[in-house]
């Protein structure tokens, strides 16, 4: 599994319905791709359950790497890059993924965590506290999933977790999932990913 995620932080008076009606027009276009765990359109709105920024902000994760790469350069990540400037991508290796107790429920928000993986603890240790975190979050009430994964160029992990409800039992960035495409979320491989 691999974790990818880019961000659009938009101006504060930018028309957000703008991001809204885009995700209404293509969001259906990844419901099928070759490769794709899942994709979260995750929004943000200054002002709304405490964001201090707009921001748009894709999750995915990946099951293979060429579906990754034939999105980042054959596919849709273009027209992104037309409309609204190239933004910096961002991918981490996966550590760990679970269905939540609510997985079968749309998921209607995310939370994403990012921290950096501490200096002078055994990385070992790192690890297995994300896929404890990750168990934990699965088993509250309102989990659809959650999943942890760690980029090594800056040694930082990374806490994903979708909810059906906007009082998740999670710490981080609150997103609104505007659309979920989740083709291969069946085939994402569960638990610990080494």
């Amino acid at each position: 599994m691999h974790a990818m995620q880019y961000e659009l932080t938009l101006p504060a008076d930018y028309d957000m319905s703008v991001i809204h009606a885009r995700v209404s027009r293509v969001g259906h276009l990844l419901d099928d791709w070759e490769g794709l765990g899942l994709k979260a359109y995750l929004l943000r709105e200054r002002g709304v359950r405490g964001s201090p920024v707009n921001q748009y902000a894709p999750f995915y994760l990946w099951n293979t790497v060429e579906g990754m790469n034939t999105f980042l350069w054959e596919g849709g990540f273009q027209q992104l890059s037309d409309d609204f400037g190239r933004p910096t991508v961002r991918q981490w290796t996966g550590l760990a993924y679970e269905e939540g107790v609510a997985a079968g429920s749309p998921a209607r928000f995310a939370v994403r965590r990012r921290e950096p993986v501490p200096d002078g603890v055994a990385l070992s240790e790192v690890a297995r506290d994300a896929v404890d975190e990750v168990g934990r979050l699965a088993r509250e009430e309102g989990a659809v999933l959650a999943a942890a994964a760690v980029d090594t160029s800056r040694w930082e992990s990374v806490h994903f977790s979708l909810w059906e409800h906007d009082t998740p039992k999670a710490e981080g960035d609150l997103f609104q999932v505007l659309h979920l495409s989740a083709p291969g979320r069946a085939a994402l491989p569960g638990g610990r990913q080494w």
